[in-house]
């Protein structure tokens, strides 16, 4: 119990929270494979995952209506996905530091689940969970704005690729749908170069290069939008 205790206050500090119920806070950090045979799925984080999926989708909402107040509900939508999705939320229980204190039986502890993605976005949600019942709604959205935020305003990966971006832009504006043209192809079979040029009504030609045709319209797509003063979060994966 009391190495238990030591665990429980560790991870208080790391996430900044204090908790008057510990014993939710134990149950957020339970897999259902270490909870006792009597307690079944009551016993692990399940029910603190749904409740903390939940309370983690509003708070991130209030941010992101708060950090982006001329932003269209597409965009915000893409912004939310993109902050709550699995892999971000068990990026978020790295910076917690959660993987050593989750409680896991034999058949998962031997099959790397600490190290599982599911895992620790499960138990990252249940956490937010755990902090929205023991303090209220408050405590949960500041622990949400403490190790969000930073994601939220420097996004991981792209929002949109460039491509959509410029359609979206020319279709926002009226204009007709860019207009791709591939316009050179050189190399090999196994390592080909290709040049696309891509067109708007109105707004002139982007030129782009690359190993695939899908490559070289993208870049000829980030061509045409700076011509056009648009910038794009990030680089996409081409």
């Amino acid at each position: 119990m009391r190495k238990r205790a030591i665990a429980h206050a560790e991870v208080e500090t790391r996430i900044g929270h204090v908790f008057a119920d510990r014993a939710l806070l134990e149950r957020a950090l339970t897999h259902i494979s270490a909870a006792t045979s009597s307690e079944g799925r009551l016993g692990s984080y399940q029910r603190l995952e749904f409740l903390g999926d939940r309370v983690l989708g509003l708070a991130v909402a209030s941010m992101l209506i708060e950090a982006f107040p001329t932003s269209d509900e597409g965009e915000l939508s893409r912004r939310l996905a993109e902050l709550v999705r699995a892999e971000a939320c068990a990026e978020v229980a790295g910076a917690m530091d959660l993987a050593p204190f989750i409680r896991l039986g034999p058949g998962e502890q031997g099959s790397g689940g600490r190290r599982k993605i599911a895992i620790l976005a499960d138990v990252c949600e249940a956490v937010v969970g755990a902090v929205h019942l023991d303090g209220g709604y408050e405590k949960a959205a500041a622990l949400v704005d403490r190790f969000w935020r930073p994601r939220m305003l420097a996004p991981r990966r792209p929002l949109r690729d460039a491509k959509t971006e410029l359609q979206e832009w020319a279709q926002g504006r009226g204009l007709a749908t860019p207009l791709y043209q591939e316009i050179e192809r050189s190399g090999p079979d196994h390592n080909p170069h290709f040049r696309v040029a891509v067109m708007v009504d109105g707004l002139g030609e982007g030129l782009g290069a690359g190993r695939s045709k899908r490559a070289a319209e993208q870049d000829a797509a980030r061509a045409l939008l700076a011509r056009a003063g648009v910038a794009i979060e990030g680089r996409e994966h081409v």
